[in-house]
């Protein structure tokens, strides 16, 4: 199987995949599961891309095992995250004002919405596939620091949710989490899950292998998606309605996105 070939089978498959959570958000009304469903599919898909053999039908290399392992670690965390989360409320509020806000269009709407999701899902699973597939058999000094960084992202996005997640069972009605992640950015799990994206362009560059420049699109459009497109921009207008003046407060003091030390309010 080609690159081409695969990205195509690729984009396929996660096609039907956000059709399916578009079927899921149809029968349960709780439009969570579109996230948990997107993040299992694109874990699946890389993995697949990553294992497969492109040429001579050669059982994975060590490097093909690393970038599915990685794309592996990424699903299941965040994956199981938003799934536990998903099974404690009606509904994802991020969707639900985006729904009503399309009116009497929403279903159609939000299909191709999910449709517009797999596109940018495709270019993170191409990623993963150009990191597996780079040519080089040794190890090199991008692949530490390939390893390095996802390592911190991962642990950094997982604490920044514990700490979400701690303050939330005591939080008194219409704060918000100031504490400690919280405190140098008002998204770290955002910063962190785009830096876990920086990995497989590390892993994919570097040689003769051009192609693995392509996978720099991975972090690129994952900053695009949560600062200006389905991450920070309706989740802080659902903060800004909800609790206008602690978030106010928040955000005159805090980082929307880059840690930095907090302002003096």
């Amino acid at each position: 199987m080609g690159l081409l070939t695969g990205l195509f089978v690729a984009a396929l498959a996660l096609a039907i995949i956000m059709a399916g959570a578009w079927q899921v958000q149809r029968m349960t009304r709780n439009s969570g599961w579109i996230d948990t469903i997107w993040t299992f599919g694109t874990g699946a898909v890389a993995c697949a891309l990553a294992l497969a053999p492109l040429q001579g039908g050669a059982a994975p290399d060590w490097r093909q095992w690393l970038a599915a392992a990685l794309a592996a670690c990424w699903s299941v965390r965040l994956g199981g995250h938003i799934f536990s989360r998903t099974r404690k409320v009606p509904d994802d509020p991020r969707y639900r004002a985006k729904m009503e806000s399309w009116g009497p269009k929403a279903a159609l709407r939000l299909f191709w919405f999910l449709q517009a999701q797999a596109a940018i899902a495709l270019l993170l699973v191409g990623a993963v596939m150009l990191a597996a597939h780079h040519p080089d058999p040794h190890f090199r000094w991008l692949d530490g620091l390939a390893i390095v960084i996802f390592a911190l992202g991962i642990m950094g996005e997982a604490l920044a949710d514990s700490q979400l997640h701690n303050f939330k069972r005591n939080a008194a009605p219409h704060t918000i989490c100031d504490k400690g992640l919280w405190s140098w950015s008002r998204h770290p799990n955002y910063f962190c899950e785009w830096l876990c994206w920086y990995a497989f362009p590390l892993l994919a560059i570097g040689g003769t292998f051009t192609p693995g420049w392509l996978a720099l699109l991975a972090p690129l459009f994952m900053y695009w998606t949560l600062v200006y497109a389905s991450g920070i921009p309706p989740l802080e207008a659902h903060m800004r309605r909800t609790r206008p003046e602690a978030f106010a407060a928040y955000a005159r003091r805090t980082n929307a996105f880059f840690p930095a030390p907090p302002r003096r309010d």
